[in-house]
């Protein structure tokens, strides 16, 4: 197995072992990978997770859960929004962004494996889940963002979603170009989402207090160059708290680790990886002793939130040394990453109730004050900015 990765001042290879070790011991025999002990499991934080244990060398735990999602894919190609640890439906809807992120976690395994044999048996399954996602585009080549098995309330769709979703069709393209069944329709309606992201923002649902729809585009490619960058440095002050990471809505002081470990993974896609470093380093914060890390954290009050929520989907440590963690047609390797999120991009925006940070627990038992230690990690105060010399002569206005 090769060395494990390791990034100085983030994490250690030991410690990024110790964090994989943590998710196998939470993967059911079915192959199931639940947020917690006796939690649910989401598909797309599945396949995260299952990522996470690709980059830590854990490469059978990593096939076992993709295994199970063949193993439960609904004869049209998606998988239900939700389920329980027994296996029973807990979210019907059928959510096309959690549908195809099925390609990018295959694609990442067998460019982490070479596999060639897991490749071919789990090609059916891609195949049919990104068909279920395109035959669900509006007239103007976006997807729904959700539908029910028997019914469509929903006409709108997200644009974290379709960040997502294109860039699931660029991994798919690939993996079918190496498998010798070319599927170029998919890098076409790739290129029709990419230019809805670019050009057209009044084509989503407003999500615009949420990091998410701020960092997404970058992180999955679908912006990039000047454009790209511009996006980082206009959402820097809005999103970003210094020297603690990045807030999960622009409105509360609420930092998640995986909203900051998933923003150093845009700026490294747009080669600022001082910034991204320094966005890792600030989720030590987060990390506890078995490896896991606590889902968010609210300040001043320096109050966990949710109440001591340590879930599979915040095992993380995004692994900057890559500039690149999308998959273009040139084949370049999807940055390697540790890394899930809290938030699936798909979800519709809802309200965010904070706990009052002066209160020790509230009446709810929702949240509790976390005793910091002083921590060698944290930066020091000076102000931290993006790297100013790569927006340099350049001046844009947002795509939002």
């Amino acid at each position: 197995m090769s060395p494990l990765p390791s990034l100085d001042g983030v994490i250690t290879a030991a410690e990024l072992e110790r964090t994989a070790q943590h998710l196998a011991s939470l993967q059911l025999d079915t192959g199931m990978i639940p947020w917690f002990v006796g939690g649910n499991c989401d598909p797309w934080n599945h396949v995260e997770t299952a990522m996470a244990l690709d980059v830590a060398g854990f490469h059978k735990e990593a096939e076992q859960a993709y295994e199970w999602l063949a193993a439960i894919q609904r004869p049209d190609g998606s998988w239900h929004a939700d389920y329980a640890c027994d296996g029973s439906v807990a979210d019907s809807k059928l959510d096309t962004n959690v549908c195809a992120y099925v390609a990018t976690g295959v694609w990442h395994h067998w460019r982490s494996t070479w596999d060639r044999g897991f490749a071919d048996n789990m090609w059916p399954t891609v195949e049919r889940a990104l068909e279920f996602v395109l035959s669900l585009r509006r007239g103007d080549g976006v997807a729904l963002w959700a539908i029910e098995p028997d019914d469509r309330p929903w006409n709108y769709a997200l644009m974290t979603g379709t960040s997502s979703i294109q860039h699931a069709l660029r991994c798919g393209a690939q993996l079918a170009d190496a498998l010798n069944d070319p599927k170029p329709h998919w890098r076409r309606s790739a290129d029709e989402m990419t230019e809805a992201v670019r050009t057209r923002p009044d084509a989503f649902e407003p999500k615009r207090r949420w990091a998410m729809d701020w960092y997404y585009p970058v992180l999955t490619g679908a912006l990039m160059g000047h454009e790209a960058k511009a996006r980082m440095a206009d959402g820097w002050d809005t999103f970003v708290m210094e020297g603690l990471g990045i807030r999960c809505v622009s409105d509360e002081p609420w930092v998640t680790a995986s909203e900051t470990a998933e923003c150093a993974l845009a700026f490294a896609a747009i080669g600022d990886l001082s910034t991204a470093t320094d966005l890792l380093r600030w989720t030590r914060t987060h990390r506890r002793d078995d490896g896991s890390y606590w889902t968010g954290i609210v300040y001043p009050g320096e109050v966990l939130f949710p109440f001591d929520e340590h879930t599979s989907y915040n095992r993380r440590g995004g692994h900057p040394g890559r500039r690149r963690n999308h998959t273009d047609d040139s084949g370049e390797q999807p940055l390697r990453r540790l890394t899930s999120t809290r938030t699936r991009p798909d979800a519709p925006a809802e309200p965010v109730e904070m706990p009052q940070a002066r209160h020790d627990r509230d009446q709810r038992g929702t949240a509790t004050r976390l005793r910091l230690e002083p921590s060698p990690w944290k930066l020091p105060g000076s102000s931290h900015r993006p790297n100013s010399d790569s927006m340099a002569g350049h001046s844009a206005s947002k795509t939002e």
